[in-house]
């Protein structure tokens, strides 16, 4: 079956597991399928864009000390697709930019893997570097998207304590 993607308040939706140009048709959204860097940056590609600026937040394998084998994101799926659409809304205003396209996946991730993308063009590369530090700043404390980290010994941790779905 051909993957075929669907807006529906905004957020996408995968028919199968792998992604078509979705983010050129939804710019923003929650997605269930490995976040594709190439992708991304054609999706905000202009021709009056002189920057182009892509930032990945990848799963790493340790923090602190601690040894994560994976992470698992949950969240409450319409109101964090209508966030990451206002947010990245925003900023396209706010910093001017020509183009503009975030994703966070949910589910299992994988050590080295994306979680969150975030790709802006602008027709300068402060307006583009600035807007991507906000977007992931601002989805960090706006999103509700919930992060499980499970560590090399068997134990879960809600990264977020005392927030957890």
């Amino acid at each position: 079956m051909e993957p075929r993607c669907r807006e529906e308040n905004k957020m996408m939706e995968m028919d199968s597991a792998a992604p078509t140009a979705c983010a050129a048709t939804n710019p923003a959204g929650i997605v269930r399928w490995p976040i594709d860097p190439q992708r991304l940056l054609a999706a905000v590609a202009a021709a009056e864009a002189g920057a182009h600026v892509l930032f990945l937040g990848t799963a790493r394998g340790v923090t602190d000390g601690i040894v994560t084998t994976r992470l698992d994101y949950e969240a409450h799926e319409p109101l964090a697709a209508a966030a990451l659409v206002r947010l990245r809304d925003e900023a396209v205003a706010r910093f001017g930019l020509t183009g503009c396209v975030v994703e966070h996946r949910l589910g299992t991730i994988a050590i080295g893997e994306a979680s969150v993308g975030i790709a802006a063009s602008g027709p300068h590369r402060a307006e583009a570097f600035a807007a991507a530090e906000w977007l992931m700043a601002e989805i960090k404390r706006q999103v509700p998207i919930w992060k499980c980290e499970e560590h090399a010994d068997g134990r879960r941790e809600w990264v977020h304590p005392g927030v957890s779905p």
